[in-house]
């Protein structure tokens, strides 16, 4: 999901010499050795009666170690772990790996004979595992995943089974984008501007024959549910998936075509237009298309045939551009309208799709802008039914006065003839009332809508309908490191499951097989493994060649993190429930449509198969912006990358955390140019100093302290929870760093060192600090002479009583400008503050004689007077 570049490594350290004696580096191994021994940030299990969250990061991708576009995601997301635990909480946060998918099946391929995929997947796992752990990340180490082990893909392929039984796993032949190069089927979002993702090559549509799961059978409840989403994903989230699904409502209307005994259905989100259908469009690449095609002379088929061979080169992007010219091919057919009896052309045309609605279009150019860009381009007849200058409300026209309070003359009063489509080039899509429509005339367009649905359904010819713009996901892929399909090809021409209990079908050995693309899956390939036995009768039978789209991997990995050495059951349902959903799900925005809508599709057949309780994934979808360099996305493919495993040494975890935390707003772009690294370092080696140089004992009494730099503590510790929870954590680092300076001026003044309030901020600062430099916390904790670590400590409370100002600095301006300032209380009521202010000298002498027109008093903190 997370993916990852390959960079280089060295075990030795290089440091930058230690600020004043803080060896960062040292600190940072002395205390990830702690950790790994004493491993402290395990869950609790059943009998732990804390309140429970589930933080977890978008799993990563192990194509080489991670870089620093991945250190700010999993540095977001240790903070909230961190934080959640300080607040009381028994948190679990887990890690694993998407480790199936096409970058290791390539570098297998790369590497020659006897390469394996396995093999380069599992020594990039264990270089991540060093990296996050020389992170400081906490995790539950003991519930790590690997999707490519079989111990999990067994659990893909029970999912399928279950899916199968239930309608909602089919296989069927259709167009998909294929890569020529990679000779594998590519999902939607891995081609960009008509070219492979991966290699760039130019994509083409193919036929094959592939296996889907039916998501569309869910996609009312996906768009519905997402209103149980508002104020905890982000809008942005929101918007692409309700545009993704795309639900329109509308009716399906049957229209005859001539020479064609059964009727060609249409879906339209505008029915009561249909009397000005003037011809009809169907996709150059659906079955309709090729069988209407069939029937037509010589000449039509050959240029029919022409035009399909360039639409296949097409991406659907392209094809449903709006500022393309409009291309077609005439079949020589017509359809008859239904509600009027005219013979409607049928043309074939890329804008429409064959898989939208039923592949064909009833064509209304006077109502529809891209219909009418078509009948200009080829001269068909354009019939207006929607009079759009007819007035629907009825509402009072406005008149408007000149300065003499004269009528002004409005003009010529717009009439239908001026905004003849068929002139003007420009649809009618807005309100009116229907004309030249029959028994329609006169209503509204919502009125005629609701009308004409009755006619249809009464006469036999249509009925209320609805359209998706979703597709049902197409999870078949033709290479071999993947989850292989568990289903078997009988010599009878059945498709029968794998039984359950000789799952997990695991994958062959790889060094025996040629996995160069070929435009089948290399599991093909693999001939003993292909020999199975139909379970039904015992006969020869062949394997599913094909593996699943890696996508299936990530639908229910979170579920898996409950149980992931549990060999018999895909997670026990009593833990989905106490733990799950996810409370906080924190990585890139590029997952925003498809790994989400998957997860909650599979999210909602879980919930179908009552083996959960809830619909919904994700609680709260944090989504963090880019790390920038030059420019652009960190990518190896771009060159540009900076290295993770270097930054662990010089300038260390803890600077590269904090700088990357420190850096802006979790959802904005980062350009690494202007993140800091050497200023963190600074910032941490004065917190270590203001540590070593507490000299009170852990049992000094705090209220004896500092009463300013109590109250600085406090401020923070009363505001830190809800800037986290509102994830600016920038500002809690910001907030920090006042208050190591405000410490540091209290122990400079004397004898500050004993105050009370030094060691009470210092103690602040190490259990904060843990969020962003867990290494230098845990250090300073110990300096401060506890035992344990910090990152377990409760978060301290703030006194109220600290909270409260004294005063605050009253600003009093004339006319806009400031004249003056007053130190008044903080509770000071309108009337007294406003006394005040009259009385200041420098506001007297502003106003001199003139009069005060208009005062306005909000205290404590402003007066503003007004004199004209």
């Amino acid at each position: 999901m997370i993916g990852t570049s390959l960079v280089s490594h060295t075990d030795t350290p290089v440091t930058s010499a230690p600020a004043e004696g803080y060896d960062a580096y040292s600190i940072q191994q002395k205390w990830q050795a702690r950790w790994a021994e004493a491993d402290p940030f395990r869950a609790g299990g059943a009998d732990d009666k804390r309140p429970r969250k589930f933080v977890l990061g978008m799993f990563p991708y192990p194509s080489g170690d991670l870089h620093m576009g991945h250190a700010e995601n999993y540095a977001y997301v240790d903070v909230v772990a961190r934080f959640w635990r300080h607040r009381g909480y028994n948190v679990l946060n887990p890690i694993g790996w998407d480790s199936f998918g096409l970058p290791a099946e390539n570098a297998a391929i790369k590497g020659g004979a006897g390469s394996d995929p396995r093999e380069w997947t599992y020594a990039n796992i264990a270089q991540h595992k060093k990296s996050f752990r020389e992170y400081g990340s906490s995790y539950d180490w003991s519930r790590i995943l690997h999707t490519s082990d079989p111990e999990y893909y067994r659990w893909n392929q029970w999912l399928f089974q279950r899916l199968y039984e239930r309608g909602l796993a089919y296989r069927k032949a259709s167009p998909v984008n294929w890569c020529p190069n990679d000779q594998t089927v590519l999902a939607n979002e891995q081609v960009v501007d008509g070219h492979c993702e991966r290699c760039g090559a130019e994509v083409v549509k193919k036929n094959l024959t592939q296996w889907y799961f039916k998501i569309t059978d869910y996609a009312d409840r996906l768009l519905d549910d997402l209103n149980q989403l508002e104020g905890f994903w982000p809008q942005k989230v929101l918007r692409m998936q309700r545009n993704w699904i795309g639900r329109s409502v509308g009716a399906d209307i049957d229209f005859e075509i001539e020479g064609r005994a059964d009727k060609v259905t249409v879906f339209s989100t505008r029915p009561d237009t249909l009397h000005g259908a003037t011809f009809m469009v169907v996709a150059p690449d659906s079955d309709l298309a090729a069988e209407l095609a069939a029937g037509s002379t010589a000449e039509v088929r050959m240029r029919f045939q022409d035009y399909l061979e360039r639409v296949q080169r097409e991406t659907d992007i392209e094809r449903q551009s709006t500022d393309r010219p409009k291309t077609g091919v005439f079949l020589d057919r017509f359809a008859i309208n239904p509600v009027n009896g005219d013979r409607l052309p049928i043309w074939a045309a890329d804008y429409v799709l064959a898989d939208y609605g039923h592949g064909a279009v009833m064509a209304v150019p006077a109502h529809d802008q891209r219909d009418l860009d078509f009948a200009r381009a080829f001269d068909l007849p354009v019939k207006v039914v929607v009079d759009t200058t007819a007035p629907i409300t009825g509402a009072i026209p406005v008149i408007e006065l000149d300065d003499d309070g004269v009528p002004i003359d409005p003009g010529p009063v717009e009439t239908l003839s001026d905004v003849d489509p068929a002139r003007t080039g420009i649809a009618l899509t807005g309100e009116g009332r229907l004309i030249n429509s029959g028994s329609l005339d006169g209503l509204s367009k919502r009125n005629a809508i609701a009308r004409i649905i009755e006619q249809l359904e009464a006469a036999g010819t249509g009925r209320a309908a609805k359209s998706y713009r979703l597709r049902d996901w197409l999870i078949s892929r033709q290479r071999f490191w993947g989850t292989p399909i568990p289903m078997i090809h009988t010599e009878d021409g059945r498709i029968v499951p794998v039984p359950d209990d000789q799952l997990p079908l695991e994958l062959p050995d790889a060094r025996g097989l040629d996995l160069k693309p070929r435009g089948t899956s290399p599991l093909g390939g693999a001939t003993e493994w292909m020999k199975t036995t139909d379970p039904e009768t015992g006969e020869p039978a062949l394997r599913d060649p094909d593996t699943m789209d890696t996508f299936v991997d990530s639908s229910w990995y979170f579920l898996r993190f409950l149980a992931p050495n549990d060999p018999t059951q895909a997670f026990p349902s009593a833990e989905a429930n106490r733990w799950a959903p996810v409370d906080s799900y924190i990585g890139g925005v590029e997952h925003a449509i498809l790994h989400l809508l998957y997860a909650r599709f599979i999210t909602k057949v879980l919930f179908d198969m009552g083996l959960i309780d809830f619909t919904e994934p994700f609680t709260s979808l944090v989504n963090q912006g880019m790390v920038l360099l030059g420019g652009s996305k960190m990518s190896k493919s771009k060159g540009n990358l900076v290295e993770f495993a270097s930054s662990m040494i010089d300038p260390g975890a803890d600077a590269s955390r904090v700088a990357m935390v420190f850096a802006g707003p979790v959802e904005d772009d980062i350009n690494w140019e202007d993140v800091s690294t050497t200023g963190a370092q600074k910032f941490l080696a004065r917190a270590w100093r203001v540590a070593k140089d507490v000299s009170s004992e852990p049992d000094a009494i705090w209220a004896e302290g500092d009463l300013s730099l109590r109250r600085v503590t406090h401020r923070l510790l009363a505001d830190a929870p809800g800037l986290v929870e509102q994830t600016k954590f920038n500002v809690v680092v910001a907030r920090l760093m006042e208050l190591v300076n405000a410490t540091r001026k209290v122990i400079d003044s004397g004898a500050g060192r004993a105050d009370p309030a030094v060691r009470e901020a210092a103690e602040a600062t190490a259990m904060i600090l843990d969020l962003f430099a867990p290494h230098l916390a845990e250090e300073m904790w110990q300096i401060l002479g506890y035992e344990g670590f910090v990152g377990l400590v409760p978060w301290r409370t703030a006194d109220p009583t600290l909270l409260v100002e004294e005063t605050v600095t009253a600003i009093i301006q004339v006319d806009g400008k400031v004249r003056g300032t007053l130190q008044v209380p903080a509770r000071i009521d309108a009337a007294e503050l406003e006394r005040l202010a009259r009385a200041d000298e420098k506001v007297v002498r502003a106003l001199g004689d003139r009069e005060i027109t208009r005062t306005v008093v909000r205290p404590p903190k402003v007066v503003s007077f007004s004199t004209h």
